[in-house]
């Protein structure tokens, strides 16, 4: 048997035992639930920030009334993607429901998004244009609806409809008589169980209040930050940031934009350093600055999804796989991968869990050492749009040679990814047989009835 065998012969197991876990179940159709958003709202993110300046100059300088083009294209991507995870927080709740044997799963789903509305700070602060006094409006927080507010979502949709089936189990629920329309009859019995869900989540909320954190949000945050304070721009920096950043993108969490909030500005300096030595003419002094970890570090977004989706393009054969990298495919070429992270998923799938992180690491490693011999320039420091493809990106920070070692880390990232691929397209398969065979037999996968208002 070849390496290639053994290797995904060893690996099957983990693949079967994630496959038979509900929670890690639940999570997945959670994130399978919005895939259409993400993908939808990532189209009109990539049509919104094109990396071609004659585009990004007309959409700015294009007005409709009041409003430039740019900011009317982004409009679905804002009330999408951006809002992820105010619909992650309605539907972990109703697919732990499902798995947990909670019939009335849209109820569940209620308590889960009221319950983390409850646990957000409900205002937006404010400066008001001339005073230096922050002002606080009441409001839901745009920065909290977001991938920074994934994380809680799904604790809190897991916990919460936990306490929900909890009392729902101990019959504490108002049975109403025969005759009684089902949905008011389960609107009634759902009543106790919300109840007491709300009023747990809310003595939380008033705990938090006692602490220097206030909310959970912040808490979370802040908490995620604090190992950042320290790291400079150093290549053992560059990892340990990366590293962490991708060990929360794999629970659902914005890695890249909490560690950014921290360290973006040491590379921006850095960046800046180098800009300043091309002007003059002098060796730029900088190997880790922003360019580096933008345009070096991962193609095609967190991970380097590009890789997989090239790995998963040539040996996948599941129609779950093969249709998302197909959809997915266009908008990781410009550094877009929600659809991936989230549709795949790679958040909470162990499988990938190790080419996720091992794939960044071997591109910060391998580029910084390329670039310390001298075989690849190091980035100028010139600022390029975030959405630039690979290959057109290192030719212009890095030259010809920048160009080359970029397909080469393509390459070396599908390489990696392969493997395990293959055992995650394998399991797919047999879900895939198991709910055609179910088609076959007449089983029904929905219950319309039990999801009606």
């Amino acid at each position: 048997m070849s390496l290639m065998g053994r290797f995904e012969e060893r690996l099957a197991p983990l693949a079967k035992r994630v496959g038979g876990n509900w929670f890690l179940n639940a999570l997945r159709d959670s994130f399978a639930a919005i895939m259409p958003l993400l993908i939808i709202g990532s189209m009109f993110t990539l049509v919104a920030n094109f990396p071609i300046a004659a585009w990004t100059d007309f959409l700015t300088t294009t007005t409709v009334g009041p409003y430039t083009l740019k900011a009317l294209i982004s409009i679905p991507a804002s009330c999408s993607v951006s809002m992820m995870a105010l619909f992650i927080a309605f539907t972990v709740g109703y697919s732990c429901a499902e798995h947990m044997g909670v019939k009335d799963r849209l109820s569940a789903g209620i308590v889960s998004l009221t319950s983390w509305l409850i646990l957000m700070p409900l205002f937006t602060e404010y400066t008001p244009e001339g005073s230096t006094e922050v002002v606080e409006i009441a409001s839901i927080p745009f920065g909290w609806v977001g991938a920074r507010g994934v994380f809680v979502a799904l604790l809190t949709g897991f916990l919460v409809v936990r306490l929900f089936a909890w009392v729902i189990e101990r019959n504490w629920t108002i049975k109403m008589p025969e005759g009684v329309p089902p949905t008011v009859s389960r609107a009634f019995s759902a009543l106790i169980p919300m109840a007491v869900a709300f009023t747990a989540v809310w003595l939380v909320r008033v705990l938090f209040t006692l602490t220097p954190w206030d909310d959970a949000f912040t808490f979370i945050y802040t908490f995620l930050q604090a190992p950042l304070q320290q790291l400079g721009g150093t290549v053992l920096a560059q990892t340990l940031v990366y590293l962490f950043a991708h060990v929360l993108w794999f629970f659902g969490i914005h890695g890249t934009n909490i560690t950014d909030s921290v360290y973006r500005p040491i590379l921006t300096a850095l960046s800046v350093e180098n800009q300043g030595a091309l002007a003059a003419g002098l060796p730029l002094p900088n190997i880790i600055n922003a360019q580096f970890q933008d345009l070096f570090a991962t193609y095609g977004g967190a991970g380097s999804t590009l890789s997989l989706l090239i790995a998963a393009l040539l040996v996948c054969r599941s129609e779950r796989i093969k249709k998302l990298s197909k959809l997915s495919i266009a908008p990781a070429i410009f550094q877009i991968n929600e659809p991936i992270i989230f549709g795949l998923p790679i958040v909470m799938n162990p499988i990938l869990l190790i080419p996720f992180l091992l794939v960044p690491t071997v591109n910060i490693l391998t580029t910084y050492a390329v670039m310390a011999a001298g075989l690849v320039p190091i980035c100028n420091g010139v600022l390029l749009s975030w959405t630039t493809p690979p290959i057109i990106s290192g030719f212009l920070v890095s030259g010809w040679q920048g160009a080359v070692w970029q397909a080469v880390l393509v390459a070396v990232g599908a390489l990696i990814y392969l493997p395990f691929m293959r055992v995650l397209d394998r399991q797919y398969l047999d879900e895939e047989e198991i709910a055609a065979a179910d088609r076959g037999s007449g089983i029904d996968a929905v219950n319309l009835d039990e999801i009606a208002l």
